[in-house]
């Protein structure tokens, strides 16, 4: 009875020689790249290069929206296609690129137009009556892009990965509109100085 109770000795060598199990280390997430300071350089520097070739003789609207598809753009291709926005937004502006521009037909001319009856959407009708968690859902799949008829976990992995993109994007603008204000200012601040050395002692 005494002899079942003790440990036999070959299971202790046979657990001796079991090879242990190395713990893996734990895999970095993939939206902590973008909180790097070397993606955000790096991010700046193509940023740069983007804003470079805008062109910047356009009106004001033109121009801002310009400057913001080039950033979209370098943040999507930084991203290197691995997710559904950073696709969504190379798709986007490749179809933008291909779009055909519609031919303008001539007007004929009618008589006056008759008044329109107020028409109710459906689709408005059943986003009232839509629960608050399904309605917020509706509304970060339409704000991360490629995500506006996704389900829910695959909206909330895009948004995990979006918004720390966009969070890095913003400080590498802030930092690049500092700069050219700083290098703006230099430059005013030096012509006046070249002004007033050579204007005649009165």
């Amino acid at each position: 009875m005494s002899s079942s109770l003790m440990p036999n000795p070959t299971d202790r060598t046979r657990d001796s020689h079991r090879p242990k199990k190395k713990k893996s280390p734990a895999k970095p997430q993939p939206h902590a790249r973008w909180k790097t300071h070397a993606q955000q350089n790096l991010y700046s520097s193509k940023l740069r290069q983007a804003i470079a070739r805008v062109n910047i003789s356009a009106d004001a609207p033109r121009r801002g929206r310009a400057v913001r598809e080039a950033a979209d753009r370098v943040l999507a291709v930084a991203a290197r296609g691995r997710t559904r926005w950073s696709r969504a937004i190379l798709t986007n502006r490749l179809k933008l690129k291909f779009r055909k521009t519609p031919h303008r037909r001539h007007k004929v001319a009618r008589g006056p137009p008759r008044p329109k009856k107020p028409r109710f959407s459906v689709l408005r009708l059943k986003g009232k009556t839509l629960p608050a968690v399904q309605r917020r859902v509706r509304v970060l799949g339409r704000l991360v892009p490629g995500c506006r008829k996704e389900p829910l976990p695959i909206i909330l992995e895009e948004a995990i990965d979006y918004i720390p993109a966009l969070e890095m994007q913003v400080r590498a603008m802030a930092d690049l509109a500092q700069l050219l204000l700083g290098s703006s200012s230099s430059s005013s601040s030096s012509s006046a100085a070249a002004a007033s050395t050579s204007a005649p002692p009165s």
